[in-house]
């Protein structure tokens, strides 16, 4: 990965907006949240507020993982979906490519999750500190190079779903992190937020927003 951050310039992707949220494509390559120092100022957020002042954060995406978020529009909204998201009431559907043929079609992966303090900003498995982590898993498609599979979180740990599939010894193409050799070789990390199901916070109504996968 490179060092020098040159995010994208692709204009505001706008997939939904009311008076209550709003719901943004995020490119990857883009901060969610700006970073340390002026050089990592540009982000989804500060993008977000140009277009939408009052625009508040609730989650954040991994900068090269693209995909479904969803921002407040008021500080009630915030406090709604925000306690979605900390007790695990929304759901989230991700797509990835992962290396190599993943088998069998479907499973679940539950593996406690921790920040590798000597390699950050890198996640590993640790049985002994670790926070608990599941993530299930269905093959969409594979060949002997590659799976395309949906990923769905049933927690949210940094990196959770980059370091689940490592852990079948199948990173996910072109991750900085934990991909190596011909895995390493792609545009950009296949990982993206395909769905957000949620409850929206004026009158508690499920709603879904979808936003097609790049790749």
């Amino acid at each position: 990965m490179s060092d020098v951050y040159s995010p994208p310039t692709d204009p505001l992707d706008v997939i939904h907006s009311d008076h209550e949220i709003l719901i943004v494509n995020k490119p990857s390559g883009l901060l969610s949240v700006p970073g340390k120092g002026p050089h990592l100022a540009d982000c989804l957020m500060a993008r977000v507020q140009d277009a939408f002042p009052t625009a508040l954060l609730i989650h954040r995406l991994d900068r090269d993982t693209s995909g479904v978020m969803v921002f407040a529009l008021t500080p009630h909204a915030q406090r709604y979906i925000g306690l979605q998201f900390e007790k695990r009431q929304t759901k989230k559907t991700y797509v990835a490519r992962v290396s190599g043929k993943l088998e069998p079609k479907t499973g679940t992966v539950d593996l406690p999750l921790i920040v590798d303090w000597e390699n950050r900003p890198r996640q590993k498995v640790c049985h002994e500190t670790g926070k608990p982590a599941q993530t299930d898993w269905r093959v969409l498609r594979s060949n002997s190079d590659e799976s395309r599979v949906r990923l769905m979180p049933k927690t949210g740990r940094s990196h959770q779903l980059r370091v689940h599939m490592l852990s079948l010894g199948h990173p996910i193409l072109g991750d900085p992190f934990y991909a190596t050799g011909a895995a390493l070789d792609h545009p950009r990390l296949m990982l993206h937020s395909e769905e957000l199901r949620l409850r929206h916070p004026d009158g508690g109504e499920g709603v879904r927003f979808r936003a097609k996968a790049p790749f």
